[in-house]
C-alpha cells in the first residue's frame, strides 16, 4: 500500500536567535565566527512541576508554545523565547556543555553549566550556585534524579575534548562546523568544547568514572556498577556516556576499545547486594547513609566503529517505549524495545534480544504528532521522523510507517513564506534536496537543504477540529493496538482523506477527512462480506488491505513466515470461506470496538452544553457505523436524541445484536435513584474506566462525583464504580464534602459547572450548597471559592504563603480559580472613605483650640476606616490627639488690656503648661504606638516640642517663656528624648525589620536627644539587631548621656533574654563596681549606671544566671560614695528591678544559693529578723572588696531607705505568680503602732504590691479584697477619725491615714496589673470608685457620695500624697482598659487634666501620669491592649513604679526613660473583619469563648469588630455570627504564649484581618445598622411592583416606572454579582408587551428574588433553562414547525426530577432543603405529561414505533412528530423497539388471565407505569 504524501508547514528560514540578539546588543564577537553552539528545548523542561497542566483534553492547547533556545558563545549564554530575550547569563570562564535538570525532590528545573573547573547551575528564579569540581569532568547528563557527571581518565591530556555525537578524527573546529552544517543535534542536550582540558589529578584506584549530584548541597558520589551480584565503583573510563534521560533513569555509552554500545539502568542501591569497600557501612546504620546509585547493564551492541551520532527515546505503535539509536556509517537507525515491568510501585526496565528493529535512516528526530496530549506512563506519546538515505522524508509511529512529507514546491522559487496549494502531480524542484534534521521540538523541527539554507517546518498534526481530535484520541485510547494501527494508516494513508494532509486544512474538512477514513473501514467491511467470484478475490489480495492485513498479523506476534502469501493461497481454494470470515469478522471488530470508543465520546459530549453541534455531527457519524452494523439499539439511541435522523435512517425491529448502548443521563439517574450499586453501574464503557483517558475525561469526572455523592466505597485510586478520581487532600464527614474535595481533585470549576446541562448540575450544586455553612478547617483554598467562601479561601491562602507576598498573590489566585465569578466583581457598599472624612470634617472646626492641620503633631496618621469603625462617629480620637498634642502654643487666659503685672503672671502660667507640656510625649508614644507603616527611605522626623503660649485675646498672639528667669535648654532635654522615643514607636515597618543603612544615615553629626530617643524606640520594637558591634562603640564613644542611655537599653531590649555575650561587655563597662581591680578609674555619671543595670536585667531576663544575680545583690546594697548620693534611690531600684528580671518568676526553683540571696534581700528591706548575719556580713565583705575607697563600713547597718524599694522589687518579680507563703509571710504589712512608725508609707504600698504580684491568685477585684489588704489597727484607726471619742493624737493620725491611702493605692496598682488589658468591667468599676473618691477627698466634688468610705482624709495627709496616690490609681484603671478607649474613663483623665493646670499643683510627675494613662487608654490608636505574662508585668511595673518625678530633670527615684518598658508588655490582640468582595474593613457580630478560670466558669460573649480580643492564655473560639454573614469558627487551644507576631503563618487571626464574606440579600451594619434594609423585611411586591406589571402595559408605563427602577438597584445593594444585575436589568426593561412576555418577566423577578434572599445566585441559570426547557416543549407541541430539534433538554430536566426525588426521600440529605424549589419542579413534571397526553397524533406513531420499530417519516410535520414521540420514549424511559418486542415475545405464551403489566414492570424496570399500560394496550392486549 503506497503510503500517503503530506506537505510540510515552513513557518520560515531558521537562525538562531541568539545571534540576532548579539547583534542587536551590539557585542563584538570577540571569538571567530564559528564557535558558537545553541540548542532549541521545550518550555516545558524549564517549568516547575506543580504548574503541569492537567491531562485532560485542554492539555492540547498547550503544546502550541514558542520554542525556547539557549545560544551558546564563549562564556555568555541567552535564553530567548521566541523572538525575545528572557535571560542571559555571563560566565567567569568558558562553557563547555549545558544542559537542564532536576535535583532530588525540588521542583524547580536547573540549569547545569559546564566549566573547565566547576559546574555553575542556576534556578529559573535567578538564584546561582557555583560549586568547584573534584577531578576532571568532561561532560555533564541530566537523570531524573540528579545530574551524572563523566571523568575523563588520568594523565589523559584530552586532545579532542569529548566528542559524544561526532567521530573523534575531526578537529575541534569541525565539530562545530559539522554540527551546524549536517546537523546530528543532541536533543536538549549538546556539546562545547573551548579549551583544552587540565590534566586529571587524584588516584585512579578511588576514582569513579561517573559521579553523581543529586543535591546542591551534597559532594558528587561515585557510581556502582552492578555485575554478578556484586556492587564495585565504576571505574571504566572507556565507556563515554553518550545519551541520558532525564524521565526516566536510562544511560546509553560507547566503548571505543570494545566498539560496542551499551544501554545502563540506574537504580538506588539494593542493600542486600555487597558492596566493595563494606567497612563503612558495618559501622553506619543505613538510615545515615545517602542513597547510593548503581549502573546495570540491560543491552549491549557490538561492531560499531563510531559512537551512534544520535540516540533518543520514542513510543512504539503499542505505547511501549523504545531507544533509537542512529548510526551514520551504516545509515541506520536502530530501535530497542524496552520492557517495563511494576513491582513494589518500582517499575523495572529490561531489553530482550529480539526487541529490536531498523530502518535506514541518515538523520532522524523525536516528534509529537500523532498522539498530541497523549502520555505513556512519564514520557509524551513520540513518534520517529526519518529521513532516508534516498533524502526522501518519513514519518513512522514505532515500526509503524505513516507517510512521507514534501517540501512545498514554491521553496525552490526563494519564497519560503508561501504555502500554495501543492498538488501531487508537481514534482518539487530538484535543486532542493533534504540533506538533514536538527532541533526537533513537539511536532516542529529545522530540515536542512542542500543550498545550506535551513527551514524551520511543523508536520501537520493533530487536527486542529476539537471533535474530529477527540475521536482519534479515543480510538486509540479505546483501540486494541492492532486495530488502531490499522485505523492510523487508513487515517494518514493516501487516499480520500488526503484533505488532511492540506496545508491549511478547516475545521470542518478535518471532520470530514476523519467521517471518510471511518466510511473507508466500513466499505471495506462490506466488500468482504459480498459473495464475489475468483477475480474480485485476485483483487482482494492484490488489495492495501491485504498487504497490512499480513503486517498486523506480523505485529501481532506471528513471524513472517506464518503470513499467509498469495502463491499458497491460490492452491488452497479449500480455505477461502475461512479467511474470508476471519476478514469480515476482523473488521467487523474493528468497527464494533470504534463504535464503543466513539459511542464514550458521544455520551461525554452529551454533558457539555457548549458542544451541542459537535454532538450532532457525531450522532450522524456513528448512526452509519450503526446502521452499518446492524445495530438497531444504538441506532434507535441516536435517533431518539436527534429525531430530524429519522429522514435518513430507515430502521426495523430485526435486530442482529440486542447489545444495548450506555445511555450516561440513565446512569447519573440510576445513581440517583438506586445509590451507587454495582448491577446498574457495572455497564460503564471501558474507556470511561480506563485510567489516564484524556478524551472522555469529562464524562468520567461527572461519573465520579455522582458515585461519591451516592456512597461509592474509594478502593485505591478507584472508586467502587469502577472510575478513576482525584480527591483534593482534606477531611471529609460526608459524601457531599467528599465531592467537593474530589471536584477540587479533579480541577472542576464554577465555569465547568456552568456547561453541564442544568439537570445534572443540580446533585453537584447541592453539594456545594450543603458544605457552605461549615465546611471542614482544613481544605485547600480551591475547595472555599467552589463552595462560595471566599473568606474562607483568602484566610487559607494567608496561611499557605508569606504574608508579605498575600497581597498581590491572594486576588490573582482567586480570580483564576473561580474565573468568570470575581473578574468584574463591583463592590456595594458606603466606602469608608465618607466616614472618615466626616470624622476628619469634625476636626476643622473653628476653635481657638483646633488644631491647625498644616503642622505635624505626630498624630496625623492615627485616622484609618478601621479606627474610624471602632469609634463611629464620634470625636474620641480627635479629643485624644489635642490633649496630647505638643506641637504648637497652649492657649493663656489673660484680661483684653494687659498690665506689666499681667506679663509676670503670663510666664507664671507658661512655667505651670511648660511642666504639662513636657509630659505629653510619653502619653503621645502610647497613643501613636505602632501606627505607620513606614517605606524606610525617607528621613526620620519629629514633630516640635513647643513651650510657647498663645494670647486668644489678643489675636492668638505667641509667648515665649523667658529664658532670663529660667534655663529653658534644660527644662527640655529630657522631654526632647521623650519627644523623639513617642516618633521613633509609631514607625511599624512593613518588611518587620529596620535596615542598618536607615538608622546610620539618621544619625547626626553631633549627638542630641533626638536622635538618643529614637535608638531606644527602635530597641523597644526589637529592631536594633541589625548594627554592628563598631556601630556601638561609635555611638558609646561620643559620651553623651542620652545616647548611651538609649542605645543601652534599646540593645537590651533587642536581644532581651538572650545573654548575648558581645552585649553584656558593653553593658558591664558602664558598670564601674564591676571591673577588675587593673582597670583605669572611669568617672560615669549614675544616670548611665543606673540604665546599664537594668539593661543587664533585660538581656538576662529569666535566665536565673547565678554570677549576674550575685552581682546585682551587691548593687542593690552598694554603699554610696563621692557626691551623688541624691541619685542612690534610683540605683538600688535600678539593681533590684534587674534582678527580679534575671529571676522572673524562678524564685522557687531551688538554685543553691538562693536562700541566702532571700535572706540578704530581707536585710536591705529592713526586716527585723536576720537569720544568718556570719554569711551576711561575709557576703557584703566579698562584694565591697574591689572598691574601699571613699566608702566605709559599719557593722551590718544598710541604708533602707536607699535598699528597701528595689529589694522588695526584686523579691515581688523572683516569687511572680508563685504563690509562696513563706515570702509574703515575712513581708509583711505593719500590724501595731510602732511598726507603723518604723516602715516608710510609701514602702507600704511597695509591700502591698509586692505581697499581691506573689499571691497572683488572690487578687479578686472586689472592695472586701481591698478592704482585707487593710490590718485591723489602720481598719479602726481610719474609722475612729470623725469619731471625737476616740482618743488619738494627731501624730498616730497622720501615720494612720498615710498608710491607709498607700495600701489601697497598692492594691488598687496589683488590680491594675491583674487585669490588665483584660477591660474586666468588675475592676473598672472598682477602680472607678476608688479614684472618684479620693478626688472627692482632695477638692470635694459631689456631695452625694453613696459610698462607705472614710471621710475628711485630706485633714491628716499633705494634698501631694493624696494627688500621686489618685494619679497611681486612675493610672491602674486606664492598664485594666488599655486599648478600649473607654469613655467613662476618658472623661475622668479629661477632667484630671484640666484640673491640675487650672489648680496650680501641675506638678509634672502627675501629669505625666495623666498624659500616660490618657495614652493607654488609646494604646496604639486602640489597636493594642497589654498582656499578663510575667515578662510583661515586670515590663508594666517598671513603667508604673510608684515613685513619680517631681520635674522633667528629675532622674533620682526612677530614671524617666524606663516608663517606655511599657511597650514590652503590649499585644497586638486587635482583629477587624474585612468583607472578602468589597476588601472593605466592616462591622461584624463575634462570638467569643473563654475558658474557666478560678474567677468565671467557660464563658461565651459578644464583641462586634473591629475589636480587641482577650489573650491567648485564656481564648478557645472566635465565631462570625449574627445573620448577615457567613459563620466561620476559629477553633484555639489556650496556651500561655505570648499573641502571634505580624506576619506569623501560624497566625489564625492573619495579623489581626479576618476575611467576611457577606450574605446576598443583607445590607452591611454600615449602611443599615438596624436591619431595616434586608431584602426580606421589604414587602417584595411592592418594591418590584408585580401587581402592577400587567397594568402597567395596559395603561401607559409611568406607574411603572418606579417599580422598573427599584429591581434593578434594589439587587445592586445587596450583591456585587454583575450577572445578577445585568439580569435584573433585563427583568425591567419596558420593551416586553407580550402577554407571554409578562408572565416570564414575573416568572424571571420571583425566581430573582427567591436566588437573592437564599443566596444561590447561580440557581438563575438553572431556573430560567428548566423554564424555558418546558415553554419550548409547549411551543413544539402546538406549533407546526420544528423548534427543538432535540430531546437532550428532556432527558436533563428528568434528572433534575430525580434529584428532587432523592432529596424528598432522604437520599440526598440537607439542612436547607431541596436547592431548587420542589413545587417548581413538581409542577414541571405536570406539565410535562400533561403536554403529551395532549399530543394528538402521539399515540399512533407510538403504536408504529411498538410494532415495527419505525419512526414517523411523513416529510416536516414527520420531523415533529418523530421529536414528540423521542421525547415520550426517553420521558416515560421505554427501551428500544427491539428490546420490548423480545419482551413481549417472552410474555406472549403464558396466556394467563391475569394482567400482564406486572410481568412487564418487571422486565422493564426503568420504565414508567404509564407506558408500560400503553405497551400492554398496543402489543399484548390486541
Amino acid at each position: 500500500m503506497p503510503v500517503g504524501v503530506r506537505q510540510l508547514s515552513v513557518l520560515g528560514e531558521f537562525k538562531p536567535f541568539g545571534l540576532i540578539a548579539e547583534a542587536l546588543d551590539g557585542k563584538p564577537s570577540d571569538t571567530s565566527t564559528d564557535d558558537y553552539d545553541y540548542f532549541l528545548f521545550d518550555p516545558e523542561i524549564a517549568r516547575q512541576r506543580e504548574d503541569s497542566s492537567d491531562n485532560d483534553a485542554s492539555a492540547s492547547a498547550l503544546s502550541d508554545r514558542r520554542d525556547h533556545e539557549l545560544f551558546i558563545r564563549g562564556n555568555r549564554i541567552i535564553w530567548s523565547i521566541g523572538a525575545r530575550v528572557f535571560k542571559r547569563f555571563t560566565l567567569p570562564s568558558s562553557v563547555i556543555k549545558a544542559c537542564w535538570c532536576r535535583m532530588g525532590d525540588n521542583p524547580e528545573a536547573l540549569l547545569c553549566v559546564l566549566q573547565l573547573d566547576s559546574l555553575t547551575i542556576y534556578n529559573t528564579s535567578g538564584e546561582v550556585v557555583s560549586i568547584p569540581l573534584p577531578g576532571s569532568i568532561t561532560s555533564i547528563w541530566s537523570l531524573p534524579f540528579g545530574l551524572l557527571l563523566q571523568q575523563g581518565a588520568e594523565g589523559n591530556l584530552l586532545k579532542h575534548g569529548p566528542f559524544p555525537y561526532s567521530s573523534p578524527s575531526l578537529g575541534s573546529r569541525d565539530i562545530i562546523r559539522n554540527r551546524r552544517e549536517t546537523g546530528h543535534s543532541p536533543h536538549n542536550n549538546y556539546s562545547f568544547l573551548s579549551a583544552y582540558d587540565q590534566l586529571l589529578k587524584g588516584e585512579s584506584s578511588s576514582m569513579s568514572s561517573h559521579l553523581i549530584l543529586k543535591d546542591l548541597l551534597e559532594e558528587p558520589q561515585s557510581i556502582y556498577i552492578e555485575e554478578r551480584g556484586k556492587l564495585n565503583i565504576m571505574r571504566d573510563f572507556d565507556e563515554r556516556t553518550i545519551w541520558t534521560s532525564d524521565l526516566i533513569p536510562l544511560m546509553a555509552s560507547y566503548n571505543k576499545v570494545k566498539m560496542q554500545h551499551s544501554v545502563w539502568v540506574a537504580e538506588v542501591i539494593n542493600s542486600s547486594l555487597e558492596v566493595e569497600n563494606s567497612s563503612l557501612s558495618a559501622t553506619v546504620p543505613t538510615g545515615v547513609l545517602p542513597k547510593r546509585f548503581s549502573f546495570h547493564r540491560i543491552w549491549q551492541g557490538k561492531g560499531a566503529h563510531t559512537a551512534a551520532s544520535k540516540v533518543f527515546l520514542a513510543t512504539d505503535d503499542d505505547s511501549a517505549p523504545i531507544i533509537c539509536f542512529l548510526f551514520l556509517e551504516q545509515k541506520k537507525l536502530l530501535s530497542l524495545r524496552l520492557q517495563t515491568v511494576e513491582i513494589n510501585n518500582e517499575i523495572l526496565y529490561d531489553v530482550k534480544p529480539d526487541m529490536s528493529w531498523s530502518i535506514p535512516a541518515i538523520a532522524a528526530a523525536p516528534v509529537i504528532v500523532t498522539r498530541p496530549s497523549v502520555k505513556v506512563g512519564l514520557l509524551p506519546y513520540t513518534d520517529i521522523i526519518v529521513l532516508a538515505p534516498e533524502s526522501i522524508l518519513i514519518l513512522y509511529s514505532g515500526k509503524q510507517c505513516l507517510c512521507r512529507y514534501l517540501l512545498p514546491s514554491c521553496l525552490g522559487i526563494g519564497n519560503p513564506s508561501c504555502n500554495l496549494g501543492f498538488s501531487k502531480a508537481t514534482s518539487i524542484s530538484h535543486d532542493l534536496k533534504i540533506v538533514g534534521l536538527a532541533d526537533a521540538v513537539e511536532a516542529r523541527i529545522n530540515v536542512k537543504v542542500n543550498n545550506r539554507m535551513i527551514f524551520r517546518c511543523a508536520l501537520h498534526r493533530s487536527p486542529s477540529s476539537s471533535l474530529a481530535n477527540d475521536s482519534i484520541t479515543a480510538m486509540a485510547e479505546g483501540l486494541s493496538p492492532s486495530f488502531y494501527n490499522h485505523f492510523l494508516v487508513l487515517l494518514w494513508g493516501d487516499s480520500e482523506s488526503s484533505r488532511l494532509s492540506e496545508a491549511n486544512p478547516t475545521v470542518d474538512s478535518e471532520w470530514s477527512s476523519f467521517c471518510d477514513a471511518i466510511m473507508q473501514m466500513c466499505k471495506k467491511s462490506s466488500v468482504v462480506s459480498q459473495e464475489t467470484a475468483e477475480s474480485s478475490w485476485e483483487f482482494l489480495l492484490n488489495s492495501k488491505f491485504h498487504k497490512n492485513y499480513c503486517k498486523i498479523n506480523n505485529m501481532i506476534g506471528l513471524s513472517s513466515g506464518v503470513a499467509l502469501d498469495r502463491t499458497g493461497l491460490d492452491s488452497m481454494r479449500s480455505n477461502i470461506d475461512g479467511t474470508k470470515s476471519s476478514e469480515k469478522s476482523f473488521h467487523f471488530d474493528l468497527l464494533m470496538e470504534s463504535l464503543d470508543s466513539l459511542h464514550a465520546v458521544y455520551e461525554s459530549l452529551k454533558m457539555d452544553n457548549l458542544r451541542r453541534r459537535d454532538l450532532e455531527l457525531l450522532a450522524i457519524l456513528l448512526c452509519n457505523i450503526a446502521k452499518f452494523l446492524g445495530e438497531e439499539c444504538y441506532l434507535d439511541h441516536y435517533v431518539r436524541d436527534f429525531p430530524a435522523l429519522c429522514k435518513t435512517v430507515k430502521m426495523g425491529i430485526n435486530c442482529l445484536s440486542s447489545k444495548a448502548p450506555f445511555n450516561l443521563f440513565r446512569w447519573l439517574e440510576n445513581c440517583l435513584q438506586h445509590g451507587c450499586t454495582s448491577d446498574k453501574t457495572n455497564n460503564l464503557p471501558l474507556v470511561v474506566c480506563k485510567d489516564g483517558s484524556s478524551v472522555v475525561s469529562w464524562a468520567r469526572k461527572i461519573v465520579s462525583f455522582y458515585s461519591l455523592l451516592c456512597d461509592a466505597k474509594i478502593i485505591g485510586n478507584k472508586l467502587s464504580s469502577g472510575v478513576s478520581c482525584n480527591i483534593a487532600s482534606g477531611s471529609s464527614s460526608s459524601n457531599e464534602e467528599l465531592t467537593v474535595l474530589a471536584m477540587v481533585g479533579e480541577k472542576f470549576g464554577l465555569k465547568e459547572l456552568d456547561s453541564l446541562p442544568s439537570g445534572v448540575s443540580l446533585p453537584l450544586r447541592h453539594a456545594l450548597d450543603k458544605c457552605r455553612e461549615s465546611p471542614p478547617a482544613d481544605w485547600p483554598a480551591a475547595a472555599y471559592v467552589l463552595i462560595g467562601r471566599e473568606d474562607l479561601a483568602l484566610s487559607c491562602l494567608a496561611r499557605s504563603c508569606k504574608f508579605k507576598e498575600l497581597e498581590t498573590q491572594t486576588n490573582m489566585n482567586l480570580v483564576s480559580m473561580s474565573t468568570p465569578y470575581m473578574l468584574h466583581l463591583h463592590p456595594v457598599t458606603i466606602p469608608s472613605t465618607i466616614s472618615d472624612t466626616v470624622g476628619l470634617e469634625s476636626t476643622k472646626f473653628e476653635d481657638t483650640d483646633s488644631i491647625d492641620g498644616s503642622m505635624a503633631d505626630g498624630m496625623e496618621n492615627i485616622f484609618s476606616s478601621c479606627t474610624q469603625l471602632r469609634y463611629g462617629r464620634d470625636l474620641r480620637l480627635n479629643e485624644v490627639r489635642r490633649l496630647l498634642c505638643s506641637a504648637r502654643p497652649v492657649a493663656i487666659q489673660t484680661s483684653a488690656n494687659p498690665s506689666a503685672s499681667d506679663q509676670d503672671l503670663q510666664q507664671a502660667q507658661l512655667w505651670q503648661l511648660a511642666q504639662r507640656t513636657t509630659a505629653l510625649p510619653l502619653g503621645r508614644g502610647a497613643f501613636t504606638l505602632a501606627t505607620i507603616y513606614t517605606l524606610l527611605t525617607e528621613a526620620f522626623t519629629v514633630p516640635k516640642l513647643v513651650l510657647a503660649g498663645r494670647l486668644p485675646a489678643q489675636q492668638n498672639a505667641t509667648v515665649n517663656l523667658d529664658p532670663s528667669i529660667r534655663n529653658i535648654q534644660e527644662l527640655k532635654s529630657w522631654p526632647e528624648f521623650h519627644n523623639a522615643v513617642a516618633a521613633g514607636l509609631r514607625l511599624a515597618p512593613l518588611q518587620g525589620k529596620v535596615s542598618r543603612t536607615w538608622i546610620i544615615y539618621n544619625r547626626p553629626e553631633e549627638p542630641n536627644a533626638v536622635h538618643a530617643g529614637l535608638l531606644l524606640a527602635l530597641g523597644l520594637h526589637g529592631f536594633l539587631r541589625v548594627l554592628t558591634i563598631t556601630d556601638t562603640y561609635q555611638y558609646f564613644s561620643q559620651e553623651h548621656e542620652a545616647t548611651t542611655v538609649g542605645l543601652m537599653l534599646g540593645l537590651a531590649v533587642s536581644y532581651r533574654g538572650t545573654m548575648q555575650p558581645s552585649i553584656s561587655k558593653c553593658l558591664y563597662v558602664h558598670i564601674p563596681y564591676r571591673h577588675p581591680s587593673s582597670f583605669p578609674e572611669l568617672e560615669l555619671p549614675t544616670l548611665l549606671q543606673t540604665a546599664a543595670l537594668m539593661s543587664v536585667g533585660l538581656l538576662f531576663e529569666g535566665s536565673a544566671h547565678p554570677q549576674t544575680m550575685q552581682t546585682l545583690l551587691g548593687e542593690i546594697g552598694r554603699r554610696s560614695g563621692g557626691d551623688n548620693v541624691l541619685e542612690r534611690e534610683g540605683y538600688a531600684v535600678s539593681a533590684g528591678f534587674s534582678l527580679g528580671l534575671v529571676a522572673l518568676g524562678r524564685g522557687e526553683e531551688a538554685l543553691g544559693f538562693m536562700d541566702t540571696l532571700v535572706d540578704r534581700l530581707f536585710h536591705y528591706i529592713g526586716g527585723k529578723e536576720i537569720r544568718n548575719e556570719r554569711s551576711l556580713l561575709l557576703a557584703a565583705s566579698v562584694d565591697e572588696h574591689n572598691r574601699v575607697t571613699g566608702q566605709m563600713m559599719d557593722g551590718t547597718a544598710v541604708n533602707v531607705d536607699v535598699t528597701a524599694p528595689g529589694a522588695m522589687i526584686a523579691l515581688a518579680l523572683m516569687f511572680l505568680k508563685s504563690e509562696s507563703e513563706v515570702i509574703v509571710s515575712r513581708l509583711t504589712i505593719p500590724q501595731t503602732h510602732f511598726d507603723l512608725q518604723y516602715v516608710r508609707p510609701d514602702f507600704i504600698m511597695l509591700r502591698v504590691i509586692a505581697r499581691n504580684l506573689i499571691m497572683w491568685g488572690r487578687i479578686h477585684p472586689s472592695k472586701d479584697w481591698i478592704q482585707s489588704q487593710i490590718p485591723e489597727i489602720i481598719k479602726s484607726g481610719v474609722k475612729g477619725l470623725r469619731d471625737d471619742t476616740m482618743d488619738i493624737d494627731e501624730m498616730d493620725a497622720e501615720t494612720i491615714v498615710q498608710a491607709y491611702v498607700n495600701i489601697v493605692a497598692g492594691a488598687c496598682i496589683s488590680l491594675g496589673l491583674r487585669f490588665a488589658g483584660t477591660k474586666d468591667a468588675n475592676a473598672q468599676e472598682l477602680l472607678y470608685e476608688y479614684a472618684a473618691y479620693f478626688l472627692n477627698e482632695i477638692k470635694p466634688v459631689s456631695t452625694t457620695n453613696r459610698s462607705t468610705f472614710p471621710k475628711g482624709l485630706s485633714q491628716y495627709v499633705d494634698r501631694g500624697t493624696l494627688e500621686i496616690c489618685l494619679h497611681l490609681i486612675v493610672l491602674s484603671l486606664s492598664v485594666v482598659m488599655a486599648g478600649s478607649g473607654h469613655l467613662q474613663t476618658f472623661r475622668l483623665l479629661r477632667f484630671l487634666r484640666n484640673r491640675s493646670s487650672v489648680d496650680g499643683h501641675a506638678n509634672y510627675g502627675i501629669q505625666m501620669a495623666v498624659s500616660v494613662a490618657i495614652g493607654f487608654l488609646f494604646l496604639g490608636g486602640g489597636t493594642r491592649t497589654f498582656s499578663t505574662s510575667n515578662s510583661s508585668i515586670a515590663a508594666l511595673l517598671i513603667t508604673l513604679y510608684p515613685r513619680l518625678p517631681t520635674g522633667p530633670n528629675d532622674n533620682r527615684c526612677h530614671l524617666q526613660a524606663f516608663r517606655h518598658l511599657y511597650v514590652l508588655a503590649t499585644e497586638a490582640r486587635w482583629l477587624q473583619t474585612v468583607d472578602v468582595d468589597t476588601g472593605l474593613p466592616v462591622y461584624a457580630p463575634l462570638e467569643v469563648t473563654i475558658k474557666e478560670t478560678e474567677h468565671y466558669s467557660e464563658t461565651s460573649f459578644c464583641e462586634i469588630t473591629p475589636c480587641i480580643l482577650p489573650e491567648r492564655s485564656i481564648l478557645k473560639t472566635v465565631r462570625v455570627c449574627g445573620p448577615r454573614y457567613w459563620p466561620q469558627v476559629i477553633e484555639l487551644v489556650p496556651e500561655n504564649k505570648p499573641w502571634w507576631s505580624f506576619g506569623d503563618r501560624n497566625d489564625p487571626f492573619h495579623s489581626g484581618i479576618l476575611h467576611v464574606k457577606r450574605k446576598v440579600g443583607a445590607c452591611s451594619y454600615v449602611d443599615d445598622p438596624i436591619g431595616c434594609q434586608s431584602l426580606l423585611s421589604r414587602a417584595m411586591h411592592k418594591v418590584f411592583g408585580l401587581t402592577s406589571l400587567r397594568a402597567g402595559y395596559t395603561g401607559n408605563n409611568s406607574n411603572n416606572g418606579s417599580a422598573a427602577v427599584t429591581v434593578d438597584q434594589l439587587v445592586s445593594t445587596f450583591s456585587s454579582d454583575p450577572s445578577l444585575i445585568a439580569f435584573a436589568q433585563l427583568c425591567c426593561d419596558l420593551s416586553w408587551n407580550s402577554r407571554s412576555d409578562i408572565d416570564f418577566q414575573e416568572f424571571c423577578l420571583q425566581v430573582l428574588f427567591e436566588c437573592i434572599s437564599k443566596d444561590r445566585p447561580a440557581l438563575l441559570q438553572v431556573y430560567l433553562s428548566l423554564y424555558t426547557t418546558i415553554g419550548s416543549l409547549a411551543q413544539q407541541v402546538s406549533n407546526s414547525n420544528l423548534l427543538v430539534g432535540d430531546s437532550l433538554s428532556v432527558s436533563s430536566l428528568k434528572l433534575a426530577l430525580s434529584y428532587n426525588e432523592a432529596v424528598m426521600t432522604g437520599r440526598l440529605t440537607t439542612s436547607r432543603g431541596s436547592i431548587v424549589q420542589s413545587v417548581f419542579l413538581g409542577s414541571l413534571r405536570k406539565q410535562v405529561e400533561e403536554l403529551l397526553s395532549s399530543a394528538e397524533q402521539l399515540k399512533t406513531d407510538l403504536c408504529n414505533y411498538l410494532n415495527s420499530g419505525s419512526w414517523p417519516n411523513d416529510g416536516s410535520f414527520g420531523v415533529k412528530s418523530s421529536t414528540i414521540l423521542s421525547w415520550y420514549l426517553q420521558w416515560f424511559g421505554v427501551p428500544a423497539a427491539p428490546t420490548v418486542k423480545t419482551m413481549v415475545d417472552k410474555i406472549k405464551p403464558m396466556n394467563t388471565s391475569l394482567s400482564p403489566v406486572p410481568l412487564l414492570c418487571l422486565l422493564l424496570p426503568g420504565t414508567h407505569i404509564n407506558a408500560v399500560e400503553e405497551i400492554n394496550r398496543f402489543l399484548l392486549s390486541t
